[in-house]
């Protein structure tokens, strides 16, 4: 297991686009222990030409507390040199980006476990409602959990992983 206090998520959500190569660089800037980041980027889809808009809604302060909960559980499972969550909020447009979940660590293993035990958790515990707005100028409806994110999600509880 790493120790917990070795890395300080960094953890942001917000309604302003996300920019990953500065995100990615800013994870890195001035370090020459890593050797490896591992960013997932998830990215609005349009459902086939039917989606125009999908609005993103959570509760501030409790969004980012969950996020930073999810994220010092990954850093005290994973020998990690940096974590970042940024995560949009408001409108987001097909194309844009919605999360960006980056992790840094000496050796790839770890950060590509932790970035994706985190994207596993953000579609489960993190506080975000979404409501889509159609192509067509209707309101479609709010998005349901799926379960395929819930088993996603309870596999690590059945892992153990080395440090």
């Amino acid at each position: 297991m790493a120790d917990p206090a070795a890395v300080e998520p960094s953890v942001r959500v917000g309604t302003d686009p996300i920019d990953v190569a500065a995100e990615t660089d800013a994870l890195t800037a001035g370090r020459t222990d890593v050797g490896a980041v591992v960013a997932f980027t998830g990215l609005c889809r349009d459902e086939a030409g039917r989606l125009a808009v999908l609005e993103l809604e959570h509760y501030p302060g409790m969004a980012e507390a969950e996020i930073g909960r999810i994220a010092a559980q990954a850093a005290a499972r994973w020998p990690l040199l940096g974590l970042r969550v940024v995560h949009r909020s408001g409108p987001i447009r097909p194309g844009e980006v919605i999360v960006l979940v980056a992790a840094a660590s000496a050796h790839r293993a770890a950060a590509f476990e932790a970035a994706s035990f985190l994207m596993d958790f953000l579609k489960t515990r993190a506080p975000f409602w979404k409501k889509e707005h159609l192509a067509d100028g209707s309101e479609g409806s709010w998005v349901e959990a799926r379960d395929a994110d819930d088993a996603a999600a309870e596999k690590w509880a059945h892992l153990r992983t080395e440090g």
